[in-house]
């Protein structure tokens, strides 16, 4: 479906080239064009046109990216077009284009995203889904292809190589070191990354957000030594880019981590919904919202948003964290088995976070599992490096495990801590 080679008419000085597109080209920078409609029903366009638009949408409303507008994408339309020559006339990195192809109930769309200046195909991926209700239809695939750019996106701009790194060039490659396993050492590259990106320019909103992000994000997983500090930093982090930018979603978000960290559940559920108003496909702040949800006590509310963030983005790098939740949750209302399925699961995506091997330890303990669940407890020791799982009464006080409303500490104690006892934690 590529359309390399096919030569676009357009007006070209030809004694003066255009400049290259990495030369012009706004970091983060696409246009999708129109996409194809394959089918022979001519009532498929309006679809097919609507997965366009929406998709041009979306993906505007993620921080820092540049995209062509709708009106600018439509006159490509039904025209022969070369990649390389979009991106020099637009001053574009990337171009996305796909095709909708219908057959009875069934829709297929593909679409692929192209390195405008080398014509490389980056990434391809097709989704299926069923006709009934094609309006629910025509989101969910927007939202997921929507996640899965964003995630390429970062990869390829991170990767490029750049004589001379800004500040923008940094908070890339802190945020393409999140698209691993979160571990001790994903903190602190990232971290290092984003205060890299703060000495080249002090002022930079993202810096300042992201770095917040992360320093609260690793007191969320019980990953610092220092969480007093960190989320000193953090509040002033944010206090200046808040200042700055008040509508900035990616200060919000780091805000809601903050808040979340804090313990402060309430108030950081305000702030990632401020946030998805903004971007309602972020699919890390509906897993975010989830968790705030479930601590507050809604707990069939946390499982949907959860199985929501899953169903948008299920090659996220962060699903071992939501299959975990998941678990947890199912651990904490005494559905055992259910709870082992997800945290079987969220160990198979990131083996390396002793929190997961911590709560599968509860799990199997509960189930007379007992060599598992000494298995895991020795591992989430060892990966942990520290005496954070030394005891229970010890692990009740870093944020996030014993923690919500009374309804859900009360779950935590009757389950979760009931488990680890038998799992041969001491109390003390």
């Amino acid at each position: 479906m590529s359309r390399k080679g096919i030569r676009f008419i357009g007006a070209v000085c030809e004694k003066q080239e255009p400049a290259p597109a990495s030369l012009l080209a706004p970091r983060l920078s696409i246009i999708v064009l129109p996409f194809l409609n394959l089918s022979s029903d001519p009532e498929q366009q309006h679809f097919t046109d609507g997965i366009t638009d929406d998709l041009t949408t979306d993906l505007s409303r993620i921080a820092g990216m540049f995209v062509i507008s709708r009106n600018t994408a439509f006159t490509y339309k039904n025209k022969p077009v070369d990649t390389q020559q979009i991106g020099r006339e637009l001053g574009v990195r990337y171009v996305l284009e796909g095709s909708v192809r219908r057959s009875g109930n069934r829709v297929r769309i593909n679409a692929q995203l192209i390195d405008a200046e080398t014509d490389a195909h980056l990434w391809v991926e097709c989704f299926d889904g069923d006709t009934k209700d094609l309006f629910a239809l025509q989101n969910e695939i927007t939202a997921r292809i929507a996640n899965a750019l964003n995630l390429e996106l970062v990869i390829a701009e991170a990767a490029r190589n750049t004589e001379h790194p800004n500040a923008l060039d940094y908070v890339l490659r802190g945020r393409a070191t999140y698209l691993k396993p979160v571990t001790d050492d994903t903190h602190a590259e990232a971290i290092d990354w984003y205060e890299r990106a703060l000495v080249a320019d002090p002022g930079s909103i993202e810096a300042q957000s992201s770095l917040a992000s992360s320093l609260a994000g690793r007191v969320l997983d019980g990953m610092t030594d220092t969480p007093t500090a960190d989320v000193h930093r953090a509040e002033e982090l944010l206090r200046s880019a808040l200042a700055v930018s008040p509508r900035n979603p990616r200060a919000h978000f780091a805000r809601g981590q903050l808040l979340r960290a804090q313990g402060r559940y309430e108030e950081a559920i305000l702030e990632y919904e401020i946030v998805l108003a903004l971007n309602r496909n972020w699919v890390l702040v509906i897993a975010a919202l989830g968790w705030c949800k479930f601590l507050t006590g809604s707990i069939d509310e946390a499982l949907l948003l959860h199985e929501q963030a899953i169903r948008l983005s299920p090659r996220d790098p962060g699903i071992g964290n939501w299959h975990d939740r998941i678990g947890r949750i199912h651990l904490l209302q005494s559905r055992t088995n259910e709870a082992i399925g997800w945290l079987e699961r969220a160990r198979g995506a990131n083996p390396a976070h002793p929190g997961i091997r911590i709560d599968l330890a509860a799990a199997y303990a509960l189930k007379d599992k007992f060599q598992l669940a000494a298995a895991e407890l020795a591992e989430a020791r060892r990966l942990s490096g520290g005496d954070r799982f030394s005891s229970i009464a010890h692990l009740k006080t870093f944020p996030g495990t014993w923690a919500g409303v009374p309804k859900i500490r009360a779950l935590f104690k009757t389950t979760y801590f009931a488990g680890l006892g038998k799992a041969w934690m001491p109390e003390e």
